[in-house]
Parts: C-alpha cells; structure tokens; sequence
C-alpha cells in the first residue's frame, strides 16, 4: 500500500465519522442552521482535505524525485553543484518529515475519534 492509499483509507474512514457526528448534531439544530451546517461539513471533509493530501504528497514525491536525480547527476559527472544537491537532499528530508507527522497526527486523531464515549 503506497502512501497515496493509505492517507485515501483514512479520509474515507473520516469522512465516513464526519458525517456520523454531523448526522447526531443535526438533530440538535434548527431546520436553517442544518443546511447550513450540511454545506459546511461537505466543503470541510469532501474533496478539499482529500485534494490538499493528494497534492502534499504529490509535492514531497517531486521534491524526493528531483533530489534523487540530482544525486545521479552528481555521482555520474562533476557538472551539477554539490550546494544544489544539498538543498535538494535537505527540502526532499523535511518534506518526508512533514508528511510522517501529518501522518501520525492523522491517525493519532482517528484513535481518539474511535476510543469517543458516546
């Protein structure tokens, strides 16, 4: 399971949550306020959180790809820079970083969803 997988399970799994918690504060709500909230929670958990995801990830494949072939480059002759492979190298760790904590906090928030008394 690739990483682009994993992160589509969770958000169908949240959005999934989201619309049960939506449905039990529904009912807690006046007629007006309902649509307004139902448009709301659409907008939130819909395709925005899924495409920002998508687009992250995208994002870190690139950087991590461009830094590998830079290296290649590197190794096969003296033409690239090494201060260009660094940076590359640097920007493609910290993107690799910050989609394992999003990651971890993501399913940190799942756990605390599920372990809810309700």
């Amino acid at each position: 399971m690739n990483g682009i997988e994993a992160i589509s399970s969770v958000t169908s799994v949240t959005q999934a949550t989201m619309s049960n918690i939506g449905a039990t504060q529904a009912a807690q709500l006046p007629v007006a306020a309902q649509a307004n909230a139902a448009e709301q929670v659409t907008d939130v958990a819909g395709n925005g959180f899924a495409t920002m995801l998508s687009d992250g990830l995208t994002n870190m494949d690139g950087k991590v790809a461009k830094a590998d072939d830079l290296v290649a480059r590197f190794v096969v002759d003296n033409t690239t820079p090494i201060h260009h492979v660094t940076v590359a190298l640097e920007e493609a760790r910290m993107a690799v970083e910050l989609a394992t904590q999003v990651r971890q906090r993501l399913t940190e928030g799942y756990r605390q969803l599920m372990n809810m008394q309700l």
